[in-house]
C-alpha cells in the first residue's frame, strides 16, 4: 500500500512551515483549538498575537506567519500537516447534535465534543474508502441524512415499538444493544479515558453523514445507565430532525428509551404491584436496565404512587453498594462496547496492510490519535534500557 498525499504532489519531506502557510485550512485551526479547549484569547496569548488575529486565521481573512506554524502545532498537539487544506471534513454545530442538558453544558465543552465527532467522521470516511461497513438501517435515513418521522410514528413509545419490530427484536430484553446499533449502521464511539470530554459531557448524537452516537465515559461505571443513554440517543435520531436541547425533546427521548428497552406489554406483568426492590434487582439483570429506571417505569405505568416511588428512591440510595445493588462496569459486558471502527481497521489491515501510521498520514493526525479513536494499542515491542 502506498500512502496518500495530503495535497497532490506534496511529499512528507516537503511539508514545511512555508508550505503549510501557503496551504493553510482555517477550519482545521478551529477544530484543533476546540479539541484543546482553548479560547481564541488563550491561544493568542500563547502565540503572542491578538485574539482578533486568531479570529482572522479561523475565518480565512489572513493566515498565520510561517514562523507561527510550528508553535501552533506544538500548542495544539498536532503535526504541522494537520493544518493543510485538501482533506475531506465535516463541520458540525450545536443544531446538528443532541446534547443532554444542552443549556447547562458549557459552550467550550460542546464545541470540543463536536470537534471530536468531526474527527470520528473523518476516521470513518477514511475506513469506508477501504471497507464496506453495515448499511444504515434507520427509519428515515436517506442520502446521508436522517429524516425523522418518515417511516416511524412521531409518538415516542409507538416509534420504539415500530423500531423493535423493524429490527426483529421480539418482545423480550434487548441484548448487546451497542453492538446491535452498530450492526444497523450506527457508528458508536466511547472516547478514550484520557479525553477531557469523557467526564464532562454526557452522551450525545449527530445525524449526518452517518448516524453517530458518542457514549461518554462518565457513565461507563454502570452498564445499565450506559445502555439507557444509548437508547436515549437512538430515540433522538429517529424522533427529532433538529437538536433544540429543550425539555420536550429530552422527555421524548427518555420515553422512547424506556419503551425500547422495556416494552410496556412485556414488562408490566413482571413488575411488582407493591414495591419490592429485590424483585427489581432481578429484573435489572434480566432486562439490562437500572433499578432506578424500573421504579420510574412502575410509577409511569400507574403501579405505584408518586409518594411510593419517592420512598423507593430513598431506599435505593441507602442500598447502593450492597450485593445486587452495585453498579456494574461496561468493561464486563463486551456486547455494550463499540467495535465497528476497530474491526473495520483490522479488516483493512488484513486485506491491504493498512496501519495506523498510514491513516495518520492520510488524516494529518498523529498516529497516537488514530490509535486512541480506534481503541487499538501500539503493537511494536518496547525497548527498555537498563540503567
Amino acid at each position: 500500500m502506498s500512502n496518500q498525499d495530503i495535497i497532490p504532489g506534496l511529499e512528507e519531506r516537503d511539508i514545511t512551515p512555508r508550505s503549510v502557510c501557503d496551504g493553510f485550512d482555517p477550519s482545521r485551526l478551529t477544530q484543533a483549538r476546540r479539541l484543546a479547549e482553548l479560547t481564541k484569547k488563550e491561544l493568542a496569548g500563547h502565540l503572542g498575537v491578538t485574539p482578533a488575529a486568531v479570529g482572522q486565521y479561523e475565518t480565512g481573512v489572513s493566515r498565520p506567519r510561517p514562523d507561527l506554524i510550528p508553535r501552533l502545532a506544538e500548542l495544539l498537539n498536532v503535526p504541522m500537516k494537520y493544518f493543510l487544506i485538501g482533506r475531506p471534513s465535516s463541520r458540525l454545530d450545536s443544531s446538528m447534535a443532541y446534547f443532554r442538558s444542552l443549556r447547562s453544558t458549557p459552550k467550550a465543552q460542546r464545541e470540543r465534543s463536536l470537534a471530536f465527532a468531526e474527527q470520528v467522521w473523518e476516521l470513518t470516511f477514511a475506513l469506508e474508502k477501504r471497507i464496506q461497513m453495515p448499511l444504515v438501517d434507520l427509519p428515515g435515513f436517506a442520502g446521508g441524512e436522517v429524516h425523522p418521522g418518515a417511516d416511524l410514528s412521531e409518538e415516542p413509545s409507538t416509534a420504539a415499538q415500530e423500531l423493535r419490530e423493524r429490527w426483529g427484536l421480539g418482545d423480550g430484553p434487548v441484548t448487546h444493544l451497542v453492538r446491535r446499533m452498530e450492526s444497523h449502521g450506527i457508528a458508536v464511539v466511547l472516547p478514550p479515558e484520557a479525553d477531557p470530554s469523557a467526564s464532562s459531557v454526557d452522551a450525545f448524537s449527530t445525524r449526518s453523514p452517518r448516524p453517530l452516537v458518542v457514549l461518554t465515559r462518565n457513565r461507563a461505571d454502570d452498564v445499565y445507565r450506559h445502555r439507557f443513554s444509548a437508547a436515549h440517543e437512538l430515540g433522538h435520531l429517529v424522533l427529532h430532525s433538529d437538536a433544540t436541547g429543550d425539555n420536550r425533546q429530552e422527555r421524548e427521548a427518555d420515553a422512547f428509551a424506556a419503551e425500547f428497552l422495556t416494552p410496556r406489554a412485556s414488562i408490566q406483568p413482571l413488575l411488582p404491584g407493591r414495591m419490592d426492590l429485590a424483585r427489581l434487582a432481578d429484573l435489572r439483570r434480566a432486562w439490562g436496565v437500572s433499578i432506578h429506571s424500573l421504579i420510574y417505569r412502575c410509577r409511569e405505568l400507574g403501579l405505584i404512587s408518586d409518594a411510593t416511588s419517592s420512598r423507593a428512591f430513598q431506599r435505593l440510595r441507602a442500598l447502593n453498594g450492597q450485593p445486587g445493588f452495585t453498579p456494574e462496569p461496561v468493561s464486563s459486558f463486551p456486547g455494550e462496547q463499540p467495535v465497528l471502527l476497530r474491526q473495520a481497521f483490522e479488516l483493512a489491515a488484513q486485506d491491504s496492510g493498512l496501519t495506523t501510521e498510514h491513516l495518520a498520514h492520510e488524516l494529518g493526525w498523529k498516529a497516537e490519535r488514530v490509535r486512541e479513536l480506534l481503541n487499538v494499542h501500539d503493537q511494536r515491542p518496547v525497548l527498555r534500557l537498563v540503567k
